[in-house]
């Protein structure tokens, strides 16, 4: 009888350890294989530099903000891609969607479908192939992602020409 509770303990101490194992608090953020919508946040523009929290970005793994410019509200994409934050312009020019789904390592344009790789922006398939998403230089600091307005108004401006 000893022997059966022993065993009862000694699996169901295993258990608990097992499962505490498997729960990792420090774990970084991965996209999973089904897609993840954008989800919108609200970014702090002080003169000519727009601030994130690093936190939004990895808490929803893709996001996407809206910023006025002198070229008028260009949208911006946010995405977490190998546990690194990847910025880019969030418009597709001929369809008009500002809206793009992270699926593993591809945006997915959220209204025509066109893929592009999330790595370089560059297109894969669909009618929007030839208008890649142009990357946006950031500087990470005290947990914020800080972007200069000319720097987002470059990618948009790069973004919505063709090629």
């Amino acid at each position: 009888m000893n022997t059966k509770i022993t065993a009862y303990i000694v699996l169901v101490a295993i258990a608990v350890v097992f499962a505490a194992g498997c729960v990792d608090e420090g774990a970084q953020a991965t996209t999973p294989d089904i897609p993840v919508s954008a989800t919108w946040i609200e970014p702090q523009v002080t003169a000519d530099t727009v601030v994130i929290p690093v936190q939004a970005i990895e808490e929803n793994l893709n996001t996407h903000f809206k910023v006025e410019t002198t070229a008028g509200e260009i949208a911006v994409m946010a995405y977490v891609l190998e546990n690194e934050i990847v910025l880019r312009s969030n418009v597709c020019p001929p369809c008009g969607s500002i809206g793009f789904s992270l699926q593993n390592d591809i945006l997915v344009c959220d209204a025509c479908r066109t893929t592009f790789d999330a790595a370089t922006g560059q297109g894969m398939q669909g009618a929007c192939v030839d208008y890649p998403k142009e990357d946006i230089p950031y500087i990470e600091s005290e947990g914020n992602i800080m972007i200069g307005i000319n720097d987002i108004v470059t990618a948009h401006m790069n973004t919505v020409q063709r090629g």
